[in-house]
């Protein structure tokens, strides 16, 4: 009996552990692509990729699934709901955000929820673009401003910029204050309306002020007929106190800016007269000692500036000068030399380089055809991969194949026979090649190259087999 109950027990627990595996393998095994889902098209996906949330009232309910694009060219977003909050209702509007400005793709679907009473979407169902709303970015806000503006509003933060440059730390300090700030203002406020009767107080006391200036009006009548007179003075000199406030503003921006760039350049300085104490000190013995060489070179001084300038005539420096031909004679202007009215040098070197531009024109195009002569013949050899080096030479193959080209030999041509051998595979007279020429054909056709209609060259002038 007690081996039966031990069997019992193990083929319940054997059953057991088969009843959760079979339930693992349902969670498991289980298709993802259930749930409910419904289609939604946008203007544009707006940086909206697969896996990001959807939210109504700032909860999530969904995620996107997949976007694909109609063939109007509608981004097509399907969204997978969760079945707490499907089916959705028309009626409901779907709003591509931004979750902060500090990212790309870090958008949000949020759905407006439509009231329960409205007509159930079905599966697969479409939210057309009237019940969507694509989220603007911050360059589509500015580009619906014009270029002045645009540019105005680039000057405001880079002045902010630059307000607040090096100044970071004074800033977040002074933010930090604004909230007590701001508080204390409004416990003013609460504390002017706690006390509602003191404040009538005031007020009347401040009327009762008023009335004992009334009776005081004499007196203040009589200041004010002075104020008047000072003023009237003033007014006289009205010319000269508009120069005055015209030319203030300039003067304040100057000096604004000269002590701005001074205060730079005292700090600019800070470091000059700190590494110049140490060397101030040995300067003086120095300057002691320079001081006869100074006053022993006051000759040759006095002597170099008569050389200079000296009273008299064709007897300087400065008049040797003045009697060159001036720089403007001989370069923009025309002169006469030689017999005959020339060209200054500027309009000269004009005149030659038009007149040798056709032919540059005309030699551009066969640069490449140049550089690579140059590159070919220009050396005696290059290293292969093997390290032994290989020359280039032009020679004549005194061979001939004779029989068919797969089974055929070479066979040496008769010395009585070679001249007419290199006569028939002799191309002469090729001399107006057009650019490319000196190459085989290309697959592609780009050479021979005839760079213009009426450029004088002759493409049919190619290699010998081309």
């Amino acid at each position: 009996m007690r081996l039966t109950g031990d069997l019992i027990v193990r083929a319940a627990a054997l059953a057991a552990v088969v009843v959760v595996a079979v339930v693992v393998a349902v969670l498991l095994l289980s298709s993802p692509g259930g749930g409910y889902k419904v289609k939604a098209r946008f203007q544009n996906a707006a940086q909206l990729v697969k896996g990001n949330l959807v939210q109504t009232g700032g909860a999530p309910v969904g995620t996107v699934e997949s976007i694909d694009l109609t063939p109007n060219g509608e981004a097509e977003v399907t969204m997978k709901i969760d079945d707490d909050y499907a089916p959705l209702r028309r009626g409901t509007l779907a709003t591509i955000r931004q979750a902060s400005l500090s990212g790309v793709a870090n958008r949000y679907i949020d759905l407006r929820m439509a009231p329960q009473s409205g007509e159930k979407i079905p599966e697969n169902g479409v939210l057309e673009q009237d019940a969507t709303t694509t989220a603007v970015d911050l360059d589509q806000l500015f580009n619906t401003f014009d270029p002045p503006t645009r540019k105005a509003l680039t000057g405001v933060i880079r002045g902010s910029a630059a307000q607040i440059k090096g100044k970071g730390k004074q800033f977040n300090e002074g933010i930090a204050y604004l909230n007590p700030s701001l508080a204390a203002s409004s416990r003013l406020f609460r504390e002017l309306n706690r006390d509602t009767p003191l404040l009538e107080r005031f007020i009347v006391s401040s009327s009762q002020l008023v009335t004992d200036i009334a009776d005081r009006r004499d007196d203040l009548a009589g200041l004010v007929d002075e104020l008047a007179v000072t003023t009237t003075a003033i007014g006289n000199q009205k010319e000269a106190l508009a120069e005055s406030i015209g030319r203030l503003p300039g003067f304040q921006r100057r000096a604004n800016t000269t002590f701005v760039n001074l205060r730079a350049a005292l700090d600019d300085l800070d470091p000059l007269v700190e590494d110049s104490k140490p060397v101030a000190k040995k300067l003086r013995p120095f300057l002691a000692e320079l001081r006869p060489l100074a006053r022993d070179a006051r000759p040759t001084i006095n002597d170099l500036s008569k050389i200079v300038k000296r009273p008299g005539g064709a007897n300087d420096l400065i008049e040797l000068t003045s009697l060159q031909e001036p720089l403007r004679d001989v370069t923009a202007r025309k002169f006469d030399a030689n017999g005959k009215e020339r060209e200054g040098a500027f309009k000269a070197s004009q005149d030659a380089l038009k007149g040798n531009t056709p032919e540059f024109a005309f030699f551009r195009p066969y640069t490449p055809d140049l550089l690579g002569w140059f590159d070919d013949f220009s050396h005696s050899g290059t290293y292969d991969a093997l390290g032994a080096a290989s020359r280039v030479g032009i020679h004549a193959n005194p061979f001939a194949l004779v029989g068919a080209a797969g089974a055929g030999q070479y066979e040496l041509i008769p010395p009585e026979l070679r001249d007419e051998a290199l006569q028939a595979t002799l191309q002469r007279r090729q001399n107006n090649r057009c650019p490319g020429a000196g190459e085989h054909k290309a697959d592609d056709g780009s050479n021979p190259f005839k760079p213009t209609p009426d450029y004088p060259c002759d493409p049919s002038q190619v290699l010998p087999g081309g």
